[in-house]
């Protein structure tokens, strides 16, 4: 698939904004692609990898990450996929620029292989990656640490509101025809990341996607914003809204049974908009995890801490400014086991936001509820 984009069209790169434009002297003048590409050079192949249940944004960078390296060093790539697709938009995306993701399971790496990971960092618990894999680069815009313990090639830019912009930034380094491919998997990375509210871009995240845009694919952008929903997204819909408790500014829904793990995320991107609350909080059961995913209207509300805080060593928690996710392992998916998960975390948020401890109001009213059942 990477060598395909490579061959794909390539229409003129257009001029560079400024902004982006802009190059490190560090090291005789060298960009940071210069630096990454050299270590790269003398390697038999490349394979990026990223975090599980992979987004748009790594998604997009492994792709332009592949069409860089090919272009420029004519080394083959391999792009991975740990873990399932399940959001429809992120589904149909991989389908129409037709990714060739292999599982990361089932690779087997080379001694003269160079490991790439994107849009993630090592041992964070969001990847499924061997901890003996000696991984090359690290090139992600998240705030949440990682060991960084020889990787020869770090570029972590927590600025930036997207991975897929540090990559375009690459690109335009070096100078290289973007294929239409590339360009609109790019584009639609930097949009998935950046165009909530309240926004988490950056200049060069505006810069990147005015460059982008006029070579993307208008019409494959469109079907993957609008792509069809299947019928366990309005089940899963109902029973967060069913579920949903208001405690003064925050709403919280428990799910019992999460179809996909990406659909906390939904949930959450859903119920933030309600008028009357500042966080949303989803919380999930799948495949013998609570999936967490927050986010929240507040500017400086450093989300991601804040879920670490609440998380603490029951799992793995971390994000951005606005919006974070986290995983727990459940010793017991009996029932009073995750309700005394589900209390204990419920009262460890209203403590992180300092929210007096109350009874939470059903968003939905029960009597509402059973109303609607017998009509």
């Amino acid at each position: 698939m990477a060598r395909r984009a490579a061959e794909a069209d390539k229409p003129p790169v257009s001029v560079v904004p400024i902004a982006l434009a802009a190059t490190s002297t560090a090291n005789g003048g060298w960009k940071k692609s210069d630096r990454f590409l050299a270590g790269l050079a003398n390697k038999s192949r490349v394979t990026f990898i990223s975090h599980v249940q992979p987004d748009p944004d790594s998604l997009g960078s492994m792709l332009g990450l592949a069409h860089l390296v090919e272009t420029q060093l004519g080394i083959p790539t391999r792009l991975t996929r740990d873990g399932i697709i399940s959001r429809a938009e992120n589904r149909t995306m991989a389908d129409l620029l037709e990714f060739n993701l292999i599982p990361l399971e089932e690779i087997t790496f080379d001694k003269n292989e160079a490991v790439v990971m994107v849009d993630s960092q090592p041992r964070t618990g969001r990847h499924s990656l061997c901890d003996s894999i000696q991984i090359y680069a690290v090139i992600d815009h998240h705030e949440t640490p990682g060991d960084l313990s020889g990787v020869e090639h770090i570029d972590i830019r927590p600025n930036l509101g997207s991975t897929c912009t540090l990559v375009t930034r690459y690109l335009m380094e070096q100078d290289i025809p973007i294929s239409r491919q590339v360009a609109t998997a790019l584009s639609y990375g930097i949009e998935t990341e950046i165009f909530g509210y309240p926004r988490e871009a950056s200049d060069l995240d505006d810069d990147a996607i005015h460059f982008l845009y006029p070579l993307a694919d208008k019409d494959l952008l469109a079907r993957i914003r609008n792509a069809r929903l299947p019928h366990s997204h309005f089940e899963c819909l109902l029973q967060a809204l069913q579920s949903s408790f208001i405690y003064d500014r925050l709403i919280i829904s428990w799910i019992d049974d999460l179809p996909q793990p990406e659909q906390a995320a939904e949930v959450v991107d859903f119920l933030v908009r309600f008028e009357e609350v500042d966080w949303a909080v989803c919380g999930g059961v799948c495949n013998g995890k609570l999936i967490l995913s927050v986010r929240t209207s507040l500017h400086g509300a450093e989300a991601g801490e804040k879920l670490q805080l609440v998380v603490g060593n029951l799992g793995k928690a971390g994000g951005h400014d606005r919006r974070a996710g986290g995983c727990i392992r459940l010793n017991s998916t009996s029932a009073s086991a995750i309700d005394d998960l589900q209390a204990e975390l419920r009262r460890r948020f209203l403590k992180v936001l300092n929210i007096e401890e109350t009874r939470g109001q059903r968003l939905v009213p029960l009597r509402d509820m059973l109303q609607n059942l017998q009509s």
